[in-house]
């Protein structure tokens, strides 16, 4: 089954300095995070900003051939998560024929932008996708040991903001 999703934000993933982009399922509360390339993040900026720019870029070129050939993008779905690659497919009419096309999610989201096509995630991919408590063993067995392990179990992300380097 498939869930309509927005674009809840792009973001830095600070660890590797690559952008993520953060799917939201209109129902419900799911976030998909998708990494993604620095030029694709910036197309989808570009069109989440509404920026032309005077020469067209790839996905506007794309854009511009489709429509040349009279067709439209009717929506994108993010398809399958294999071995931590993302993969989407783009869904294509005209009056003579519809087909769909193998993309990276972050090509077909930049596209979906352009045609005002809606962006869908496969459930099987939500499920997949979904962040999990990381399973963390305490070496130190000590009674010292053990008191660093509750501290540490006990801080939230908000706790690291409050110090400074």
């Amino acid at each position: 089954m498939r869930q309509k999703v927005s674009i809840a934000g792009l973001t830095i993933d600070p660890a590797s300095n690559t952008p993520i982009i953060l799917l939201k399922t209109d129902e419900g509360e799911e976030t998909v995070p998708i990494w993604i390339g620095l030029l694709e993040a910036t197309a989808i900026a570009a069109a989440l900003q509404n920026i032309d720019f005077e020469r067209p870029m790839t996905h506007d070129l794309f854009k511009n051939f489709v429509q040349t050939m009279e067709m439209e993008v009717v929506k994108i779905e993010v398809c399958d998560l294999k071995d931590n690659t993302f993969y989407a497919l783009i869904y294509f009419a005209s009056d003579e024929q519809v087909f769909t096309m193998d993309a990276r999610p972050s090509d077909a989201i930049a596209i979906a932008l352009r045609f005002d096509a809606p962006i869908y995630v496969d459930s099987a991919v939500i499920e997949k996708a979904r962040v999990s408590e990381p399973k963390v063993e305490v070496h130190d067995k000590s009674s010292a040991g053990k008191k660093w392990a509750e501290y540490l179990n006990d801080l939230s992300p908000e706790d690291f903001g409050k110090y400074k380097m």
